[in-house]
């Protein structure tokens, strides 16, 4: 079955990252990934925190595994953009744009160790609790035109 989807079912594969590697695009890819993928995946790309990653029909895979850093980066794309049904991975279309798309594809070849940011606030109930930013490269300046998405907290 991964042969299949690997080869056959999700595309793209032919595609390149336009946008430059490095420190800068990797972090407007974790902000892009917090802001649309966390609540799946957690904060670090692994499910950490995420109650129901295990339990539904297929699990959600973790971001760091063989099975996933093997796809190439024009089949992560094509993923985040078409989502992956009826696994229930949404499609990003319309949603996020071709450089956010591509920035988070960065970030998933680039992710901090399992449990390294901690669990997602909307599983907590901690509003305040920030990841740990120490272990992301500093921030660059502002190239996306999309804003963080908004809290999932109720601010108190």
């Amino acid at each position: 079955m991964s042969w299949l989807k690997h080869k056959i079912t999700v595309g793209g594969r032919n595609d390149r990252n336009p946008l430059s590697q490095g420190p800068p695009v990797i972090h407007e890819g974790q902000i892009a990934f917090d802001s649309y993928c966390m609540v799946c995946h957690g904060l670090d790309g692994q499910n950490t925190g995420v109650p129901f990653a295990s339990q539904i029909s297929p699990p959600i895979p973790l971001l760091a595994s063989n099975e996933v850093q093997q796809y190439t980066d024009g089949q992560l794309k094509w993923i985040i953009e078409n989502g992956v049904s009826p696994s229930g991975m949404p499609a990003s279309h319309g949603i996020l744009s071709d450089e956010e798309m591509w920035s988070i594809v960065e970030y998933l070849r680039h992710l901090p160790r399992a449990g390294s940011l901690g669990e997602p606030a909307v599983y907590t109930g901690d509003c305040s609790a920030q990841p740990d930013q120490s272990l992301l490269p500093e921030p660059p300046p502002p190239r996306l035109r999309r804003k963080r998405g908004s809290r999932l907290c109720a601010r108190s």
